[in-house]
């Protein structure tokens, strides 16, 4: 943990542009607490969306399923997808338009052995992928729609430590808008779902 930040600080750059908020969630935690027991982690690997892109939830306007995506930043918009994983992004930008950055991977930090208990499994597999990471911190969607100011899961500021670096590539998993340069990942993490 970066030794520049407390850990219980809010982000503050939340309303900026996807794209910039996608690299600044770089070294950013999140903190769950589950039945007493705490975990946290730091994000890794990040990929953004905004209605303009063709690829994103938002790009065919409002609908029950993104309304969150449209409203105010940091608030936490989770998807169910292939009817088995879900996936969880950090709302950005001004209210009324629809963007958020998908959390794609990130470092365990505390509360591992609760992660590996949740997973049935150790090791870089444990969050190395935005379903994982989910299953690993018990996100569904009953934290759809949540402030990530308040438990049980907050989002705390973070950043690169010294030596680290982040990448900005393509994105992966989609077949849309595939050529936009919209992941970002901190180079050489043994995290990152793939580099």
């Amino acid at each position: 943990m970066s030794n520049n930040n407390s850990p219980e600080d809010f982000p503050n750059f939340l309303n900026n542009p996807v794209e910039t908020v996608a690299e600044r969630l770089l070294g950013c935690f999140f903190e769950r607490n589950l039945g007493g027991r705490r975990m946290l982690a730091r994000i890794v690997e990040t990929e953004a969306y905004d209605e303009g892109d063709a690829a994103s939830h938002s790009h065919r306007g409002r609908t029950a399923r993104t309304e969150v995506m449209f409203g105010e930043a940091g608030y936490l918009y989770v998807y169910f997808t292939y009817g088995m994983h879900y996936c969880c992004n950090v709302v950005t930008g001004e209210a009324g338009h629809g963007s958020a950055v998908l959390i794609r991977a990130v470092e365990p930090v505390e509360g591992i052995d609760s992660m590996e208990e949740r997973r049935g499994l150790h090791g870089r597999n444990l969050t190395n992928g935005p379903a994982k990471l989910c299953q690993a911190l018990d996100i569904d969607l009953r934290l759809g729609g949540h402030d990530l100011r308040e438990e049980p899961l907050r989002l705390l500021t973070g950043e690169l430590l010294p030596g680290e670096s982040s990448t900005c590539t393509t994105r992966i998993g989609i077949s849309k808008a595939t050529e936009l340069l919209r992941r970002h990942y901190i180079a050489g993490n043994p995290w990152v779902s793939r580099h």
